[in-house]
């Protein structure tokens, strides 16, 4: 009797061992429907790493990089894995913020020459992979087919704003709330001015010119703000200076949006039949252009990284070699089908003829993201990198504050022409204030 309580005793031990030696992962990601879809099939994960837990902390994109910009700019260790876009993974790297993802890089079987070129450059800093996709994406038109049949008007493949403009207010019902074009109208440097800075790009626009000089001042930039108001205003959906990309993405999903423009990955979402009522009737048109060599799409990311002052890098980079592999693609196509695999990051899934069936927007979208020039985003030279965004560590705090600016114009709060007065000066002082020119 002593001895199998002892025995008994031994084992409650060892299994308590056992239990205490397990590492905990905080995880925090964007509630995004991919993300969201990727903790549902941890499963996989904990089966294969039993050792290993995952607490998440999901939050909508502008909260998320609030946190976590915060967290680790003050080595505040409540992450262990960081959700962060192609913005900041080169400022963040040679901060010295993140940890170099060697393990795994050097892993044959996760195959980084795999990663498509654009989004792994993003990436990569002095060579070292600083961050691993999750998914990539550019920007291009979804429209409903079925409102253009009915309107007589035939989308191309290759649209100009104009075309977009006209077509936009010849669909609009708003009796129906049938709206003919849904766009980003929530401010932050990531929500609506992903957008526009895109958007102004085609228009000939640029944040800075060679010497730093902010440029809103600048009729292209007014012809771009102008064009956006008026068109959301004839043709948007009401509140639109809340929309951010998942308001937006519920309303074309339930049949209000005649046209949306934003994330590539957005297609997979609006195909779905599960989730869209349209699913049947959406079609992709490339980003618009106004005829001066540059398109209104952008190049982003949402990638997995390692802040450096983790004491669990192995545990990370062994989560995220499993949520970034070509195994985690085939779990979901297996799970989930092949429609919402996630796109944007490797050359094997557009190679893929079972996708290439699945999805009517993968050409479209490898077309998109390759089209998309981080070194050269404007018509005019400019001193930075970046398509919808500024490769500088201010433009975060620069890009918000112009974005409620815009927000506040698109609301019919204030007039277009005191908003870019605005962002001129209050770009001009922060540039100031923080030595540019450099």
């Amino acid at each position: 009797m002593k001895l199998k309580t002892f025995l008994l005793g031994a084992c409650s031990a060892l299994v308590f061992a056992g239990m205490a030696s397990a590492e905990t992962l905080t995880i925090a990601t964007v509630n995004n429907g991919d993300m969201v879809r990727m903790q549902k099939l941890t499963d996989d994960f904990k089966a294969k790493n039993p050792d290993i837990d995952l607490q998440w902390v999901t939050l909508e994109e502008n909260v998320l990089r609030q946190k976590v910009t915060t967290d680790i700019a003050t080595k505040g260790g409540q992450y262990d894995v960081l959700t962060i876009g192609t913005y900041e993974v080169p400022i963040w790297s040679k901060l010295g913020w993140l940890a170099p993802l060697d393990k795994l890089t050097a892993d044959k079987n996760y195959d980084v020459d795999d990663l498509l070129p654009p989004i792994r450059s993003g990436l990569t800093v002095d060579g070292k992979l600083y961050a691993a996709p999750f998914y990539g994406e550019s920007s291009m038109v979804m429209y409903r087919k079925d409102l253009f049949e009915k309107a007589g008007l035939k989308m191309p493949d290759a649209p100009t704003w104009d075309f977009i403009a006209d077509a936009a207010r010849k669909i609009t019902d708003k009796d129906h709330e049938i709206y003919g074009i849904c766009l980003r109208g929530k401010a932050g440097w990531g929500e609506n001015m992903a957008f526009l800075t895109a958007m102004s790009n085609s228009f000939g626009a640029r944040w800075f010119d060679e010497k730093w000089k902010p440029q809103f001042d600048q009729p292209e930039w007014k012809d771009t703000l102008d064009f956006y108001v008026k068109l959301m205003k004839d043709a948007g959906p009401p509140g639109a200076s809340s929309n951010g990309f998942n308001e937006n993405l519920s309303l074309f999903q339930t049949g209000k949006c005649g046209m949306w423009i934003d994330a590539t990955v957005a297609a997979s979402f609006v195909a779905d039949p599960k989730q869209s009522k349209v699913a049947d009737k959406v079609g992709f048109a490339l980003a618009p252009d106004k005829g001066l060599g540059k398109r209104g799409n952008w190049l982003w990311a949402w990638s997995l990284a390692v802040p450096a002052s983790s004491k669990k890098t192995e545990a990370a980079e062994k989560f995220i070699e499993w949520a970034t592999s070509k195994d985690y693609t085939n779990l979901v196509a297996q799970k989930e089908g092949w429609l919402n695999a996630p796109p944007g990051t490797r050359a094997s899934l557009y190679a893929n003829a079972d996708y290439q069936k699945a999805a009517p927007f993968a050409k479209m979208t490898l077309d998109s993201i390759n089209a998309a020039d981080p070194a050269h985003p404007t018509v005019k030279p400019v001193p930075y990198v970046g398509v919808q965004f500024v490769a500088i560590p201010e433009f975060q705090g620069i890009g918000t504050a112009v974005g409620q600016q815009f927000s506040a114009a698109l609301a019919g709060q204030i007039p277009v022409d005191q908003a870019l007065k605005a962002a001129q000066q209050l770009t001009s002082r922060e540039m100031t204030k923080a030595g540019y020119p450099k």
